[in-house]
C-alpha cells in the first residue's frame, strides 16, 4: 500500500512541478492565457499558478502537509473545469478546449491520497504528521481546496461579456 500511494504522489507531483516550470518558462505566453480565460489580474495569476503548481508538486512528491498540496490542487483544477474544461464536456480528446476527465481524475487522486495519507515514505510520516493529517480530516483539508476555488473565481473571474 505505501508504495502505491508514493507511486500516485510522485506521478502527480511530476506532473505539477513540470506545469509549474512549463509556467515560469513561458511567463509572457501563460499570462497571455489567463486573461484570455477571464481570469482578471493575468500577471498576479500567473505568479500564483506558477508557484503554487510547484509547490503542490513538492507535496506531493516529498508527501509534506499532503492533505494541503492536495487542497491547493483542487483549488486549482476547480478553477480550470470552471473558466475551460467543463464547456467540452467529459473527454479531454473534445477539442478545443478538452474535456474535464483530467482535472476529475486528478482531483479524485488528491483526496484519495489525502484521505489514506501520504504513506510510509514521507516527511509527514517521518515527522509522526500522517495521523493527525489522514482519514477524514485529511480528506477535509484536501475539500477545502472547492471552498478555495469558489473563492478566486469569484474574486477574479470575469468572462467576456460579464464586465
Amino acid at each position: 500500500m505505501d508504495f502505491a500511494i508514493l507511486a500516485l504522489r510522485s506521478i502527480v507531483g511530476i506532473v505539477f512541478l513540470a506545469h509549474g516550470i512549463k509556467h515560469v518558462i513561458n511567463r509572457e505566453k501563460t499570462i497571455r492565457w489567463t486573461a484570455s480565460i477571464g481570469l482578471r489580474y493575468p500577471r498576479m495569476q500567473w505568479f500564483f499558478m506558477a508557484f503554487a503548481e510547484i509547490g503542490i508538486g513538492v507535496s506531493f512528491l516529498a508527501g509534506f502537509l499532503t492533505p494541503v498540496g492536495s487542497a491547493g490542487l483542487i483549488a486549482m483544477l476547480f478553477v480550470a473545469f470552471w473558466t475551460v474544461h467543463r464547456r467540452a464536456g467529459f473527454f479531454v480528446s473534445a477539442r478545443p478546449d478538452e474535456g474535464y476527465e483530467y482535472v476529475l481524475t486528478l482531483s479524485v487522486i488528491a483526496g484519495v491520497v489525502a484521505y489514506l495519507g501520504p504513506g510510509r515514505y514521507s516527511v509527514d510520516d517521518a515527522l509522526g504528521l500522517t495521523e493527525g493529517l489522514s482519514g477524514t480530516a485529511g480528506l477535509t483539508i484536501a475539500l477545502a481546496g472547492i471552498v478555495a476555488g469558489v473563492l478566486q473565481l469569484l474574486a477574479t473571474y470575469r468572462p467576456s461579456g460579464t464586465g
